[in-house]
């Protein structure tokens, strides 16, 4: 499988609307959860997404350890909130177009390696292997966990296995 090739296990009931402009800009939370618009991109939307993570991680990486992960951890909080609304608003919870996850999830996997672009590279493709292919734990959470803390653990969990992949490879085993 491709890795810019993104799919999401959850079916669309009959009453699910797809998003939209109009959709991205009528409330702020939907504008985030949208990804600033890459959400709604036709091909990957979960890939473009993730880029976002990188600018995100930029606004963090000045701050103390301590600090970047605690704003990571409000921001997971934070887009329980936000992917739940805009789930409700769409009819359907984990819709492809809700990027929130993958962008604090990307963020997160960088406070963990050196500032490389090669880092940056293996950690950018090993999140979306571990997002797209939903290995266990991961597919557990997709199928049976949701609502907005479910858009936000599955992928929290492909950066956990993600961070861990590249923890190894930092310690050369």
């Amino acid at each position: 499988m491709c890795i810019l090739t993104d799919h999401h296990s959850h079916t669309r009931p009959g009453n699910a609307i797809e998003p939209d402009g109009a959709l991205l800009l009528s409330h702020p939370l939907h504008f985030l959860s949208l990804g600033l618009g890459t959400g709604l991109f036709p091909k990957a939307p979960g890939t473009a997404g993730t880029l976002l993570g990188f600018p995100l991680f930029w606004m963090l990486v000045s701050l103390p350890i301590w600090q970047q992960w605690l704003g990571l951890l409000l921001l997971f909080l934070f887009g329980i909130w936000c992917c739940a609304f805009t789930g409700r608003a769409l009819g359907v919870s984990d819709h492809g177009a809700i990027v929130w996850d993958e962008i604090v999830a990307m963020a997160a996997i960088l406070v963990t390696v050196p500032v490389t672009w090669a880092w940056w590279g293996v950690a950018f493709i090993l999140f979306r292997l571990f997002d797209i292919w939903k290995p266990f734990p991961i597919s557990w959470a997709d199928k049976h966990v949701g609502g907005g803390f479910g858009v936000m653990l599955d992928d929290g969990l492909a950066a956990v296995m993600a961070i861990v992949v590249l923890q190894l490879m930092q310690r050369g085993l």
